[in-house]
C-alpha cells in the first residue's frame, strides 16, 4: 500500500455505477529511475486510471494525477520521467497491485472464462485474455532441493497423450510437471536439480531407468499398492484358468448330495402292463451361463470361440499381431488377449460369467416359482423391493425355460458357482474381514482345486511380509512360488526380479507414493476445468502455482 504522506485524496464521487477516487501525488521531488537524481521541475501532467479493489460489490476506479519530470543530470540518457508511487502505480499497469494479486489468484484457480465469470461477480470486471496473461506473467516456484522426489503419470488425453509430475514428497507440493513419460525427460531433470536421495515410483519401467540414469545413487522405492495390485492381476489370471476345474467339482458335489435315494417299496406283478413312464424335462438353462434363456449357445461364447481359432491360425501360419489386426479388423488389445490366452477356456471363463441384473435374485425367483408363484408381475414388484432395478421382462425372459418345465418334478436347486472375479476378491481380502457366507464360499472353493490352495497360501505369505515390512523376505516367497506349478505368478516373480531392489526398497521402507496419487487427482480437476482448451504450458503453471 502507498504511504499516505505520498498521495493526497481530492475527492471521492460515482460515475457510470463506479466508485472513482480523485487523487494526485503528494512528494515534491522524485528521483530519476535511471541516474537517481531528484526534481521537482515539472514537464507536464496528465491523469491514469487505475483499476482498484471492489468496494461493498462495487468497482472502485482511482483517478490518478502524475506528472512528468525533467532530469536535472544533463549526462543522463532518460530527459523525462513519469513519477510512480510505490505500493500504487507501476509503469504501464493498470491495475493497482491489491487488483492484480487478486486476479492473479483467480486466474490460477479457474483461467479464463470462468475467472472472468467470477470476477465480474465480484465487482472486479475483467476479459479472460487479460486473466490468462496474469497467469502467464506469474513468477513460478523454484524447486530447490528435493531430497524425496515422488514420480508418477497422469492422462492429458487418455491412451494418446501423457505427462509427468514430480512431487516434493517432504512438502507434498508439486515441484515441475514434464511432458511425456519417457525416461529422458526425468533423467535431464535430475540431473539439473541433483540431491534426490529417495525416488518414489510405480512399476513402470520408464521412470526406473530415468531414475538410474539422472540419479544413480538415489534410492528407488517401488508402491506397495502397485506390488499389490500386480500380484492381484496375477491371482485373477490363476482363478480364470482353474475356473473351469472348480465349476466341474462343485456341480459334481451338488449331483451327489441330491441324487435321489432307490425306492424299496412293493414291486408290480411280473403280468402287470407297466405304467408308462413320463419323460424327462430338460433342464432350464441358466440365463447367467453359456446359454441363452432358449438353451441355444450364447452369441458372445459362439465369437469367443471363433475368433480364438482365428487368432491362433493366423499366429501359427507366422502372422504378426499388427497383421491380424488388419484382416480381423480387431483392436490390437483383442487381438493380444487372445494370443496369449492359453486355452480357449480361459477366455471363456470370463465370457459366460458377466454381471447380471438378476445376480443375487436368482435363488428368491427359483424358490417362489417352486412354491407356485409364476406371475413375471408379482415376482418383479417381490425383487424390485429388494433393491433390484431392472425391468419385468428381464424375468419374463429368466421365467420362460422354467415354465416350459413345469410339468416335470422341481428340480432340486444347485448352488451358484462364484464367478472369477469374487474368486479373486476372496482371496485378496484379509480372512478376518470376510462375511461368514463368503468364507465359506472360498473354502469350498479351495478345497475343490489345489492350485487356488497354493495361490491363496502365497498371497496370505506376501500380505504377511508386505503388512510387517519384511522386505528381506522376499527372495524366499519368491523361490516357494517357482516351486508350485502356477505359471502366472512364476511371471510375476520375472517381473519382481527385473525390479527387485526397488520393490525390496517398498517393502522395507515407509515411503509410499500415496501423495503423488492426491497429485494426480488434483492434476485431473484442474485439466477437467479447462475443458481440454489449454495447451500443456498453461496447465503446468495451474499445477505449480496452485499448490
Amino acid at each position: 500500500m502507498p504511504h499516505l504522506a505520498e498521495v493526497t485524496i481530492d475527492g471521492i464521487h460515482e460515475a457510470d455505477g463506479r466508485i472513482v477516487i480523485e487523487a494526485r501525488s503528494g512528494r515534491d521531488r522524485v528521483a530519476c529511475p535511471d541516474c537517481g537524481t531528484e526534481s521537482a521541475r515539472v514537464h507536464g501532467r496528465y491523469h491514469r486510471r487505475l483499476a482498484d479493489t471492489a468496494l461493498a460489490g462495487r468497482s472502485v476506479v482511482i483517478r490518478l494525477l502524475v506528472r512528468r519530470l525533467v532530469c536535472r543530470e544533463a549526462v543522463c540518457a532518460r530527459v523525462t520521467f513519469v513519477e510512480q508511487i510505490p505500493g500504487l502505480t507501476s509503469p504501464h499497469s493498470r491495475y493497482s497491485p491489491p487488483l492484480r494479486a487478486a486476479l492473479t489468484v483467480i486466474g490460477v484457480a479457474l483461467a479464463g472464462r470462468p475467472g472472468a465469470r467470477l470476477a465480474r461477480k465480484l465487482g472486479m470486471p475483467v476479459g479472460r485474455d487479460t486473466l490468462l496473461g496474469l497467469l502467464r506473467a506469474a513468477p513460478l516456484p523454484q524447486p530447490g532441493t528435493v531430497t524425496a522426489l515422488g514420480v508418477d503419470d497422469f492422462a492429458l488425453r487418455r491412451g494418446h497423450v501423457y505427462g509427468t509430475v514430480l512431487l516434493d514428497m517432504d512438502t507434498h507440493r508439486p515441484v515441475d510437471v514434464l511432458p511425456g513419460r519417457d525416461a529422458d525427460p526425468l533423467a535431464v531433470w535430475l540431473r539439473e536439480h541433483p540431491g534426490a536421495e529417495i525416488i518414489c515410483r510405480d512399476r513402470a519401467g520408464a521412470y526406473a531407468e530415468g531414475a538410474r540414469a539422472g540419479a544413480p545413487d538415489a534410492i528407488q522405492v517401488a508402491d506397495r499398492w502397485h506390488i499389490w495390485h500386480n500380484v492381484g492381476e496375477a491371482v485373477d489370471k490363476t482363478v480364470t484358468a482353474h475356473h473351469a476345474c472348480v465349476r466341474a467339482a462343485m456341480t459334481l458335489e451338488a449331483g451327489q448330495a441330491t441324487s435321489p435315494v432307490p425306492d424299496a417299496g412293493p414291486q408290480p406283478a411280473c403280468d402287470a402292463e407297466p405304467a408308462a413312464e413320463p419323460e424327462p424335462a430338460a433342464p432350464a438353462a441358466e440365463p447367467d451361463g453359456s446359454l441363452d434363456v432358449c438353451g441355444r449357445e450364447r452369441s458372445l461364447v459362439v465369437r469367443t470361440r471363433e475368433r480364438y481359432t482365428a487368432v491362433q491360425q493366423l499366429l501359427a501360419d507366422g502372422a504378426s499381431l499388427a497383421e491380424i489386426c488388419r484382416q480381423l479388423e480387431l483392436d490390437r488389445t483383442t487381438v493380444r488377449r487372445f494370443a496369449r490366452a492359453t486355452s480357449l477356456d480361459e477366455l471363456l471363463a470370463k465370457a459366460v460369467n458377466r454381471t447380471s441384473l438378476l445376480d443375487g435374485h436368482t435363488q428368491h425367483l427359483t424358490s417362489r416359482f417352486a412354491a407356485g408363484v409364476t406371475n413375471a408381475a408379482v415376482l418383479h414388484a417381490e425383487l424390485t423391493a429388494l433393491g433390484f432395478t431392472g425391468s419385468v421382462q428381464t424375468i419374463r425372459r429368466w421365467l420362460h425355460p422354467l415354465r416350459a418345465a413345469a410339468p416335470a418334478a422341481p428340480q432340486p436347486m444347485r448352488p451358484a458357482v462364484p464367478k472369477p472375479r469374487h474368486i479373486t476378491r476372496w482371496i485378496m481380502t484379509n480372512p478376518q474381514h470376510l462375511a461368514p457366507d463368503q468364507h465359506t464360499q472360498l473354502t469350498d472353493v479351495l478345497a475343490s482345486c489345489p492350485e487356488l490352495q497354493a495361490v491363496a497360501g502365497h498371497v496370505r505369505d506376501f500380505a504377511d511380509l508386505m503388512n510387517k515390512h519384511r522386505g528381506d523376505r522376499l527372495p524366499d516367497w519368491m523361490l516357494r512360488v517357482q516351486a508350485d506349478n502356477l505359471p502366472a505368478l512364476h511371471s510375476l516373480v520375472t517381473g519382481l526380479r527385473r525390479d527387485l531392489d526397488a520393490v525390496t526398497a517398498g517393502l522395507t521402507m515407509t515411503w509410499s507414493s500415496g501423495p503423488v496419487e492426491g497429485a494426480v487427482n488434483r492434476i485431473k480437476t484442474i485439466k477437467r476445468s479447462m475443458y481440454g482448451r489449454a495447451g500443456f504450458d498453461l496447465l503446468r503453471r495451474r499445477i505449480l502455482l496452485s499448490a
